[in-house]
């Protein structure tokens, strides 16, 4: 294979550089990157064949059915024996259930037994000897894990109903542009305290989120893990939907069910590393520590405790990829938000790291087999499903990472702003706001690559986590617990509700191509998340949903959640976000005061805390305006000292060198934000 770049990668990297000419100095190393990701590419298929041809692994390995018989395959290198144990073995190592090795794999391992011997529910596992040791494994492909109540033990679980699940929707159109995301996690969507269920996430939340006016669902935990504190992201069974919640068909009705109420759902991926365990999880599996992972200290992340995937291995690439299919066919599932993408990208995981530099991105410090991969499963996924969205979560900035592969990019179809959020948790923690700088304010918000699709929030789960607060908590924190309801003025939550709303509309309104929320933090949930440890008793206070506070009236919560909605009804009517930038008209830092347009609206924000301003003039296109939202309405918490529906005439001054100049003139209530509409 020849390692000159072709006609087709010669475009590419032209493409690139044409849109971001700074990557000029880098021009090599692009094409290399290019070289790697056609050879990887090759290395799974012929040349014109499709991806997905080498993404059938899951049909191959694990455990199928046939009318006669049941078949299983194993990926088992270093493996001398390999045993089928469970129920049907009263889990002891049976001459009859011993797998032999593959005729036409190397490395595989399988066995076929007639189709009366085990039956659905029937519980199993692998024992697998290797020299000088033995272990039993959960089989890597396998779709069903549960846990045993009382023992805690995790074992597979033959799945195979006799009716499988019909479903309702499989001609589901996604919905338009944008993509207004509501991050959750199904078993701490309940207001009881325990662990919550796909079907109650369906019929409970579901509806909730789509009243809420959010149009995409990401829902967190799917992968099953086994420390349920972890957030789903120590993955230990790539391909079985988690237990926890429910059973196969149930997460089945939930996709079913966001559906039918026209959202979109989207599931965190989490291809970037694998928890530690050994007997859940792939982590020395046939007794070598690298058949999916580095060997040695590359293998093995220090922050994370948990093992890396050596990405430049077929089998990893085809286990992996064939991942991406599995749960946009079995699952239906609209797309992947990527979890931990810098982490994959970097050999240092960008642990700790400013990225400074576009040296950053090209030193030997950057995983080129990471890259390659995240580029083939974009392929794959789109090849599969083209309105399928995914999302990449990288902090890094890396060049290209949501731009179309004929552009010279990765093919992410998005990327999170994590900036943003980080910003505005320095901002509230450090910084009163009598002191917030306008232009910083708007160069974290605005501060993204033109050419790569963007999604912003002002918080996410990260921010909620013990150890932490959101945004709300941090600004109003001991008040929230006697001072929320509506006849209860307290300055600290007017201080914290009027932030929460200003920011959040501003985040919005700045955003590229997309915005999300975490679950509750749209009406300001209390307190923070931890899930049951030892630490905290093992108590699932803090791992709930108080659905309660938003539903009450008489609780300032429901304000919230109603100016929420109003925001994003808002971008649903007027589109703002079909201009792909907001023109900043106007910033004052000592009044606290910024302005900028978007698709003909115009919104401004005053930060201050203490001072109104009337007459304050805003330079604006000419014309008559008419106010349709404002942070201080009575109906969101605020004092009412704007009339709603209010028109403004811009005004026209001459300036100095003979030109006219339009203004709005506006008077602006304290920490208060509102929009207007031209309304020729």
């Amino acid at each position: 294979m020849g390692t000159a770049p072709n006609s087709a990668t010669n475009r590419r990297i032209q493409k690139l550089l044409q849109i971001d000419p700074w990557l000029q100095p880098y021009k090599q190393g692009l094409e290399a990157r290019q070289r790697l990701l056609r050879r990887r590419r090759d290395d799974l298929v012929a040349p014109g064949e499709k991806l997905a041809t080498a993404a059938c692994a899951h049909h191959y390995y694990g455990l199928h059915r046939s009318p006669a018989s049941w078949r299983f395959r194993e990926w088992a290198p270093n493996a001398t024996a390999v045993y089928l144990v469970g129920d049907f073995t009263r889990w002891e190592e049976q001459p009859e259930w011993r797998l032999a090795p593959a005729a036409d794999q190397e490395g595989v391992w399988e066995i076929t037994v007639p189709a009366e011997r085990l039956e659905h529910g029937m519980l199993y596992r692998l024992r697998v000897h290797w020299p000088g040791g033995a272990g039993d494994r959960i089989p890597a492909y396998a779709r069903r894990v549960v846990q045993d109540a009382q023992t805690l033990i995790f074992n597979a679980q033959i799945w195979c109903p006799p009716e499988p699940y019909q479903w309702r929707h499989r001609d589901f159109n996604p919905p338009p542009a944008p993509i207004l995301i509501y991050e959750s996690h199904v078993g701490m969507a309940q207001e009881q305290e325990g662990i919550g269920t796909y079907r109650e996430f369906a019929d409970r939340i579901l509806p909730r989120i789509a009243e809420a006016g959010y149009n995409t669902v990401q829902l967190m935990a799917v992968q099953e893990h086994p420390y349920y504190g972890s957030f789903g992201y120590q993955v230990s069974s790539f391909y079985a939907a988690s237990s926890r919640f429910g059973s196969p068909e149930d997460l089945k009705y939930l996709v079913d069910a966001a559906h039918g109420l026209g959202l979109r759902i989207i599931m965190d991926l989490v291809h970037s590393h694998s928890v530690a365990n050994e007997v859940e999880g792939l982590s020395r599996f046939d007794g070598t520590l690298y058949q999916y992972f580095h060997d040695g200290p590359r293998g093995h992340h220090h922050a994370w405790d948990s093992r890396c995937f050596d990405y430049a291995k077929i089998p990893v690439r085809q286990f992996l990829l064939s991942n991406c299919r599995f749960w946009l066919e079995e699952y239906h599932f609209d797309g992947f938000r990527f979890d931990g993408v810098t982490s994959m990208l970097y050999l240092d995981h960008g642990l700790e790291k400013a990225f400074t530099s576009y040296d950053d991105y090209f030193s030997p410090n950057v995983d080129e087999d990471a890259v390659a991969y995240l580029a083939l499963a974009n392929e794959l996924i789109h090849e599969l499903r083209p309105a399928a969205v995914t999302v990449a979560e990288d902090i890094s900035g890396l060049p290209g990472l949501a731009l179309a592969p004929a552009e010279g990019g990765v093919g992410f179809d998005y990327r999170f702003a994590m900036g943003v959020p980080d910003y505005w948790i320095r901002l509230t923690k450090d910084t009163p706001d009598e002191e917030w700088s306008m232009g910083a304010l708007w160069h974290e918000l605005t501060n993204r690559r033109a050419e790569e699709k963007s999604i912003s929030y002002a918080e996410s789960h990260d921010q909620a986590l013990v150890g932490d607060k959101t945004l709300i908590f941090r600004m109003a924190d001991a008040a929230m617990y006697d001072h929320m309801h509506r006849d209860d003025p307290d300055i600290t939550i007017d201080r914290a509700m009027a932030l929460h709303k200003m920011i959040r509309l501003l985040t919005l309104a700045t955003a590229g191509h997309g915005y999300l929320t975490f679950m509750g933090n749209e009406f300001g949930h209390p307190e923070w998340i931890d899930f049951p440890r030892e630490g905290n008793q093992w108590s699932y206070r803090y791992a709930r949903r108080q659905w309660h506070l938003a539903d009450n009236p008489d609780l300032k919560y429901s304000q919230l959640a109603l100016f929420d909605g109003a925001m994003l009804a808002l971008e649903k009517k007027y589109r703002f976000m079909q201009a792909p930038w907001a023109n900043h008209l106007f910033e004052h830092n000592a009044h606290k005061v910024l302005a900028f347009e978007r698709q003909g609206l115009i919104f401004v924000f005053h930060f201050h805390p203490l001072q109104s301003r009337p007459n304050y003039a805003i330079p604006a296109p000419p014309g008559k305006y008419r106010q349709i939202l404002n942070s201080d309405d009575p109906a969101f918490g605020g004092h009412g000292r704007l009339a709603p529906e209010q028109e403004h005439l811009t005004l026209t001054d001459a300036e100095s060198d003979g030109r006219s100049a339009a203004r709005l003139s506006l008077y602006l209530p304290s920490r208060t934000a509102l929009v207007l509409m031209k309304d020729d």
